[in-house]
């Protein structure tokens, strides 16, 4: 895949709330949403997970959760919480911090709950293409990359490994033990500083205005504008509302499809033969 431009377009955070599953929808149907995943734990899963399914075509993965980093909307397990007290608060809920993973997992009771959500989404009917890591949390430490890389074999499932998002979450990816050859490098994500300055727009445009040969990621978090996204992300300006609505627009536009036509970018996914083989699955 060297020799040309190839990009998924990937919608984090399908399930979370009825505005980011519309904004989904609408992505994939008209937009240029090429890979989504879905957050087995959150409320409005059924929804999305329903879409999948009357949509085969649709290429998704499972967005493996251990956090729920809102003030008033948090993710209660899938497991039964007195099977995994090292993953939950006194009311079963995840912790809201990445660190709190870090520092208290059992790597037993991660094992659990993520079994449990990606065999809960099998029971249901669904069929991922691939696995990835809300807030790259199995990034966090080494065994917890290690099951990562587990369940991918167990599944047989490509995962999203990293050096870029592990240093994403402040560890330092060195310290890691990675595969060789099955390490993305080539992943976009804005940041609270690009929204604030030069908008979401200007970031992308000129992330598809340089975008190099070979595979490429962009992860978005597209949501529609609304009092329910308002609430979500209360007090949380960082992947908050605007954030979402932002990335919603712009990955519906016509003007986006023009700038991947304009910078000879062809949209691929998880369920592509070479991208299967790039990731070494």
């Amino acid at each position: 895949m060297a020799s040309k431009k190839y990009l998924i377009i990937h919608a984090d955070d399908a399930g979370l709330a009825w505005s980011e599953n519309k904004a989904t929808q609408e992505g994939i149907l008209h937009g240029s949403i090429s890979s989504i995943s879905l957050m087995v734990p959150c409320p409005w899963f059924y929804e999305m997970a329903q879409f999948c399914l009357d949509h085969p075509d649709t290429d998704y993965g499972i967005h493996l959760t251990l956090t729920g980093e809102w003030k008033t909307f948090p993710f209660r397990c899938v497991s039964n919480p007195d099977t995994i007290p090292s993953l939950v608060d006194n009311h079963g809920f995840f912790f809201k911090k990445r660190t709190q993973i870090r520092d208290y997992a059992k790597l037993d009771e991660v094992r659990r709950e993520l079994k449990n959500q990606i065999d809960y989404a099998l029971f249901m009917g669904l069929k991922p293409s691939h696995l990835d890591s809300h807030m790259y949390t199995l990034g966090l430490r080494q065994d917890l990359l290690d099951l990562y890389i587990e369940l991918g074999k167990e599944y047989k499932l490509p995962i999203l490994l990293s050096k870029k998002l592990i240093a994403y979450t402040g560890e330092n990816p060195t310290k890691f033990h990675l595969p060789e050859g099955c390490c993305l490098e080539n992943i976009f994500m804005a940041s609270l500083n690009q929204l604030e300055n030069e908008g979401l727009p200007a970031y992308y445009d000129h992330i598809l205005e340089s975008l190099p040969e070979g595979l490429s990621i962009i992860l978005i978090h597209p949501a529609k504008s609304s009092s329910e996204m308002d609430q979500i992300t209360i007090n949380h300006p960082n992947f908050g509302a605007q954030w979402r609505a932002e990335d919603a627009n712009y990955f519906s536009s016509l003007a986006c499809k023009q700038k991947l036509k304009e910078n000879n970018i062809e949209l691929v996914n998880f369920k592509n033969l070479e991208v299967l083989n790039l990731l070494g699955a």
